[in-house]
């Protein structure tokens, strides 16, 4: 019986382009190998035999396959995979591992230090703390994922600065020999690859943010991570496409997208462009004419998956999670829906637990519009009258005020009555009101009925005024029947329901559509909003749909026992659950919609001050001692990567027009390198950058963080550009060698210059102090003794 043969792992540890070190590894293989086969050289023929075998059956199903199709030979060279001794060789590259060593060691220096909360880790410490008590929570600016990420730190140590912190260090440090993987991915030499992981690891802004409880490190991770994935799953699609390791970088590349995208919105720019290379690659891969139709729609729907089934459900998922965990009433409960809000425990779903399902004629209820600008408020009315003589002088009504209560109220209540009868009680059975049904609105307080005719609103004069009709025995009839119309119903027959249907009240007399105007009326009506009615050729609007929030059954027909009966608490019990699309749907729409507050800030900056770090931003100043901690870059990799990205431009144009010429300054493979590394990295800096520009919102400088690391990535392969095919001599190219390394060792001596108000260690008295102030723009802080 032919012995078994033991399955072996051969580690290869080498360096990119030194083949001859592999020759001389090789050497004293073969010699060990020669050696093994002279003592078991009968063992070595029952081996061969047993693998001659093993081809001949290989080749066998190999032309059985490919008879049969190109489907058919994939699970037949899967079976002859599986035949074969199973080989495990690992590659490891000693610069990567010490370029992950020197990055950790600088993003985890002494990471609790300051152990106070430092700028904008306050907000992040409080969406922690959201998440450890299982409380809803909004934030405008992104999607919970990175949120979520930060969570994790919680439990995972003791120490909560060090394990808060960890996470965005780590991505931080990874940046470093990511940066170095991405410049060897695009064919670029090891010192060019060597130099873009260095500047990473010097650069002072990308330092001092990564140490703190922000996103910023993380989002730059995955951006980088996503084009990455992409650029080795495109190398690996010339010489072993569908392999294990093609399949693992695609789906890592969508995988990371979309974590990119669930970090932060501006994520969303970076894998728009990853997709716009992949759809640029697919589009060649359609033309070419040696692969089989069968081949290219595999090809296309492995993209498909990778790069927009995956993302969507990743995003999906992020958000279930999220709704998951969060499932308390919370302080931001407000400004979602009133069925939004009934699904958390406590809050509005304690007071609304119990509510009968389906509005009747007779109920007493609250509306609540759905529009929530500019604050959340309940139409509501009380005893005083709009005044007869406004400040314009225009005259009103005289009638008694409607407005919108932003606050929990007595006089939000109204009852809905039937205008062919005189009760105010829900019959038994109750007859539910339907889509298109004419009702009345009775004040529960004041029983006066709701109002509109044909006299101009106090604030908005294009509109009629809303009002509670007083008979004053003039010539101004009543108009108070107004269509009911359920704006997302499902079918012309729906009933109204409590919470869950949104509602528009159509004037019958006039068309006009009840409608919140938003503007603030003066001291005579208790600066209070103001409802209008709007005329319903002036088209749809959110601020003109309300909700039923809180809803009973009226049982009381005297208005002294009604008024009793309105703060008594309702008895039915009605289970209403949203859909997670449901309330997916309405949490994205309002994190897209939520403006943050615009107001300026003392460190508040522009993009045009980025680029030139015209600005900086002091993150903490130790309680005693003049030790401090800036956002403040690396100004000499700044500057240089501004030129590196401006040089490439005016590079590429000009072999672009040369090459228009037929002129070719480049072989083709140098051309096709230079044009990737120019969009992935010159697009990279845009779609992150632009954008900016259109924001109203309040920037600072951290925003320009992920745009500045692909302009340092360009950076090394400008310079190797410049030195391969710029310079003529090699004179030139050994001067041109002094020049970087004199550059560089200028770089790092900016480094170590800024590095105490980088890690912010070091307590400099106030002679060095001013000496750091480089620009008169920068705010280094000054302690006056």
């Amino acid at each position: 019986m032919a012995p078994v043969r033991k399955r072996t792992a051969s580690i290869r540890l080498r360096r990119r382009g030194e083949s001859s070190v592999e020759q001389d590894l090789k050497q004293p293989e073969c010699r060990v190998a020669q050696e093994s086969a002279r003592c078991d050289s009968n063992q070595r023929s029952d081996s061969q035999a047993v693998q001659r075998r093993g081809q001949a059956r290989g080749a066998a199903l190999r032309g059985l396959g490919e008879k049969q199709g190109v489907l058919p030979s994939l699970l037949f060279n899967m079976l002859g995979f599986l035949r074969q001794p199973l080989v495990v060789t690992a590659d490891i590259n000693l610069n990567v591992v010490a370029l992950t060593g020197v990055g950790l060691l600088s993003r985890l220096w002494r990471l609790t230090y300051p152990r106070a909360v430092v700028f904008d880790e306050v907000y992040y410490g409080q969406y922690i703390s959201f998440y450890m008590k299982r409380i809803f929570f909004l934030d405008g600016s992104g999607p919970p994922f990175g949120h979520m990420l930060l969570a994790l730190g919680e439990y995972s140590s003791n120490v909560p600065v060090w394990s808060l912190r960890l996470l965005p260090a780590l991505t931080g440090a990874f940046l470093v020999p990511m940066a170095y993987q991405i410049v060897l991915e695009l064919h670029f030499s090891h010192c060019a690859a060597m130099g873009a992981a260095l500047l990473i690891l010097i650069e002072n802004a990308l330092i001092t943010q990564s140490r703190l409880i922000l996103l910023e490190s993380v989002l730059i991770f995955f951006n980088l991570l996503s084009v990455l994935s992409y650029l080795k799953f495109s190398n690996l699609q010339k010489h072993s496409p569908f392999s294990l390791s093609w399949w693992f970088w695609l789906m890592l590349t969508g995988v990371a997208c979309s974590c990119a995208v669930g970090v932060k919105y501006m994520g969303v720019f970076t894998y728009l462009l990853v997709l716009s290379v992949a759809a640029v690659h697919a589009w060649h891969l359609i033309g070419d004419q040696t692969l089989s139709n069968v081949c290219v729609f595999c090809h296309l729907l492995a993209r498909t998956v990778a790069f927009l089934v995956i993302p969507i459900l990743m995003y999906l998922l992020f958000f279930y999670i999220h709704l998951i965990l969060l499932y308390r009433s919370g302080p931001h409960d407000q400004i979602m829906s009133s069925a939004f809000q009934a699904s958390l425990d406590g809050g509005l779903a304690r007071i609304t637990r119990g509510q009968p399902l389906e509005v009747a004629y007779g109920s007493q209820v609250t509306l609540r519009s759905v529009f929530g600008k500019p604050m959340p408020c309940w139409l509501h009315s009380h005893q005083n009258t709009y005044p007869m003589i406004y400040e314009n002088g225009r005259g009103s009504s005289h009638q008694q005020q409607v407005t919108c209560y932003p606050f929990k109220d007595v006089n939000n209540w109204w009852i809905v009555k039937d205008p062919g009868r005189h009760q105010l009680v829900v019959n038994n059975p109750p007859r539910p009101v339907r889509h298109g049904d004419i009702v009345q609105l009775v004040h529960g307080m004041t029983t006066r009925l709701l109002n509109t005719h044909d006299v101009a609103a106090p604030l908005s004069p294009h509109s009629q005024e809303v009002s509670c009709y007083i008979d004053y025995n003039i010539s101004m009839p009543a108009q108070n029947l107004w269509r009911l119309e359920i704006v997302n119903r499902e079918s012309d027959t729906d009933i109204w329901k409590t919470i869950m249907s949104e509602v528009r009240f159509v004037h019958v007399n006039t068309s006009a559509i009840l409608k919140l105007s938003g503007a603030h009326l003066p001291d005579w009506g208790f600066r209070q909003l103001e409802v209008v009615g709007e005329k319903l050729s002036r088209g749809f609007h959110e601020s003109m749909v309300w909700n039923v929030e809180e809803h009973r059954y009226g049982k009381s027909q005297e208005q002294k026992e009604r008024e009793l009966e309105l703060h008594s608490p309702t008895q039915a019990d009605v289970s209403r659950n949203l859909s997670f699309m449901a309330r997916f749907s309405e949490l994205q729409w309002r994190m897209l919609m939520l403006r943050t507050d615009d107001s300026e800030h003392k460190y508040s900056s522009t993009p045009l001050e980025w680029v030139t770090l015209d600005t900086n931003i002091a993150y903490w100043l130790h309680p005693r001692t003049s030790a401090q901690i800036h956002l403040l870059g690396n100004i000499m990799i700044w500057a240089s990567a501004s030129l590196a990205m401006v040089a490439y431009a005016l590079l590429f144009f000009w072999y672009l027009l040369r090459r228009r010429r037929s002129i070719c300054d480049l072989p083709e493979d140098c051309w096709l390198r230079w044009v990737l590394a120019g969009t992935l990295c010159c697009g990279g800096w845009a779609v992150n950058y632009l954008p900016f520009f259109m924001m109203e919102k309040t920037l600072f400088l951290y925003h320009y963080l992920p745009a500045l690391t692909f302009q340092i990535i360009l950076l090394p392969m400008v310079l190797q550009h410049v030195s391969d095919h710029l310079c003529r001599s090699q004179l030139q190219r050994s001067v041109f060698s002094a020049l970087v390394v004199a550059w560089y060792s200028s770089a790092c001596h900016v480094f170590n210059t800024l590095r105490p108000l980088t890690y912010g260690d070091t307590s400099l008295p106030p002679s060095e102090l001013r000496a750091l102030r480089w620009k008169d723009s920068w705010d280094i802080l000054i302690r006056k003794y």
